[in-house]
């Protein structure tokens, strides 16, 4: 095989430039539309399955402060009626903080979604006359 013969096979297969492309997309950046709904789809699964762990806070939160405030009153021999009072406050002092938790982690996922969005986005000036 010649040289010259060579290098124009390698020429047909190499991609495209931006110039001998439509629209100026490569052929893999372009996204049909059943691709879009499939990502889309996908997309949206991943957040819920984000939201079902999160729902798991504020419990684990609570039950883990709950689990050391009742050995550590267990072993400096509080009464009985003592230690339920202030297991009770305790856990639903923790409830609560895992609660805000939950939420400030919520409104962080949905400000890195607008701001995914938000790089997407093309914002066209308008012509200066």
């Amino acid at each position: 095989m010649d040289w010259e013969e060579k290098n124009s096979e390698e020429a047909a297969d190499a991609p495209k430039t931006e110039e001998e492309t439509e629209d100026g997309l490569e052929p893999e950046e372009i996204e049909t539309a059943a691709q879009r709904e499939a990502r889309e789809k996908r997309e949206e699964e991943e957040r819920q399955a984000k939201a079902k762990k999160r729902r798991l806070i504020p419990p684990f939160v609570m039950l883990l402060a709950g689990a050391v405030v009742s050995i550590t009153m267990r072993i400096l021999h509080y009464e009985l009626q003592t230690m339920l009072v202030v297991l009770l406050c305790v856990l639903l002092g923790f409830y609560f903080v895992g609660r805000i938790l939950q939420i400030m982690l919520d409104r962080f996922e949905i400000q890195i979604q607008e701001a995914h969005m938000e790089e997407g986005e093309v914002i066209e000036k308008e012509p200066s006359e």
